[in-house]
């Protein structure tokens, strides 16, 4: 036994004790890192599938809340990152999507066929109907989650921007009062993604047991 006050510090545990919590620090920004990489791989899975991805997503949100819940007995950080996930998904969703058309899509130019607010309880209402201008003239029906909230009435001309793998529909242009909104959604999605890394993290540095 080694010591230099009133409490024995046993041989080595200057050494195991850093080490540990070194392992512990690691082992909580792995999992934060997977849990927040989970989430939006399944909002991005949802601009192509929404089924799937939010059954990507919603897996992630489990395994966050057994793993901090349950494994870490945080349960109030448990509560955050689960709701936190859920938010995230809906804001980062269109966020991917709105990035993913802006970095790789391309402009066609087409014509706004018809406008329709079918006023849904659940999932978009409004839908656009468009035409292209060139080429196979091929028709598109697009909603709200390709930006269709009728900035563009039936005759108007638009550039709508493609998605080059043909994967995602296409998505309309913004309208005039737009542009605060895309603001708002790259923030909420920023401030969430934080939120749930930090707070994973969080109780993987507090957990107990």
């Amino acid at each position: 036994m080694r010591g230099t006050g009133a409490v024995p510090v046993p041989d080595g545990a200057e050494d195991v004790r850093p080490a540990g919590e070194r392992r512990k620090a690691g082992n909580s920004l792995l999992w934060a890192f997977g849990v927040t990489a989970g989430l939006l791989l399944g909002a991005a899975v949802a601009a192509w599938v929404t089924w799937l991805g939010v059954v990507v997503g919603l897996a992630a949100v489990a395994v966050a809340a057994w793993l901090v819940g349950g494994a870490w007995h945080r349960a109030g950080a448990a509560v955050t990152v689960s709701f936190g996930g859920l938010a995230l998904m809906m804001f980062a969703s269109p966020a991917v999507y709105e990035g993913y058309m802006g970095a790789v899509g391309e402009p066609v130019d087409a014509v706004v066929v018809q406008v329709v607010d079918e006023e849904r309880r659940r999932g978009p209402s409004m839908f656009c109907t468009l035409r292209e201008l060139d080429g196979e003239r091929r028709v598109h029906r697009v909603s709200q989650q390709e930006n269709c909230f009728g900035q563009a009435k039936a005759g108007d001309r638009v550039t709508i921007v493609k998605d080059p793998l043909d994967l995602l529909d296409p998505r309309m242009p913004d309208g005039p009062e737009q542009e605060d909104s895309r603001r708002i959604t790259l923030a909420a999605t920023v401030g969430l993604t934080a939120l749930v890394l930090g707070t994973t993290v969080y109780a993987g540095l507090r957990r107990r047991g």
